[in-house]
């Protein structure tokens, strides 16, 4: 991947970002840039704060405090813009995400799961938003499943539906939370594949992931989070490959078999 990503424009940007729970701080003033185009990875034990980084990215967590910053703007507490703020309606149409148990609506279609937010969202007229939903199916290999229901689909497909959905809103920016952690082992590689090409085509990402080869193949940089805090950042030479400290090496070597 490109090591050029601080020569681009940022686009969504988290300043002295801190979350509490009571008493349990689980972001502890991080901070971070992704640039246009970029795609970083998240890496780290459970519990570091990896998901809740990303779930206050795009505001499905509300931060303790500090600042979220979107095309150098601030996200308000609003859903509409509000003054020189922008909303968090505004900021999740533009900054996508897609979990780690799917989230599909059971009792629709493939075809309606992916055309919903399209539809109700964007007010895109129907035709035009099942014509879409179409091409973006058959980009991850679902084009003969318009029709079927989730409860007929195996963990991969429903992950790549998923990632589908999120595509149709035109995201700037895709937020992927440990998205092959609840598949079975042979599925995982049709989630990395589908993953692999947004990467190719210039998708601005932030992606959790256990998968270490992965994230050292598809990311211009990796994050190591450990205990709510940035504990390291580089490449994926630098992080995942030849990491320098005993703790990141202990945490790596746990993954790379």
């Amino acid at each position: 991947m490109s090591d050029t990503s601080i020569d681009r424009d940022p686009v969504i940007q988290a300043i002295g970002l801190r979350k509490s729970y009571g008493t349990l701080e689980v972001l502890k003033g991080m901070n971070l840039t992704l640039a246009r185009g970029e795609v970083v990875a998240l890496i780290g034990p459970s519990g570091s704060g990896k998901s809740t980084l990303i779930r206050c990215l795009n505001m499905m967590e509300q931060p303790t405090a500090g600042t979220i910053r979107f095309r150098g703007k601030e996200i308000g507490r609003k859903f509409r813009d509000a003054g020189d703020k922008i909303g968090i309606g505004t900021l999740r149409r533009n900054v996508g995400m897609v979990f780690q148990h799917f989230n599909l609506f059971p009792h629709k279609t493939v075809l309606e799961n992916v055309t919903e937010g399209p539809i109700v969202v964007c007010k895109t007229p129907r035709a035009e938003a099942e014509e879409q939903a179409k091409e973006l199916l058959a980009q991850v290999g679902l084009q003969d499943k318009h029709g079927a229901f989730p409860n007929h689909l195996s963990g991969g497909q429903k992950q790549r539906v998923a990632i589908a959905r999120a595509l149709a809103m035109k995201p700037e920016v895709l937020l992927l939370d440990e998205v092959t952690s609840a598949l079975d082992p042979e599925l995982v590689g049709e989630v990395l594949t589908v993953i692999r090409r947004l990467a190719q085509d210039g998708m601005t990402m932030a992606i959790v992931t256990h998968e270490m080869a992965f994230a050292a193949d598809v990311s211009d940089r990796v994050m190591f989070l450990d205990q709510g805090s940035i504990a390291a950042q580089g490449s994926a030479e630098e992080i995942i490959r030849n990491p320098d400290n005993e703790r990141l090496a202990s945490f790596v070597s746990r993954f790379n078999h």
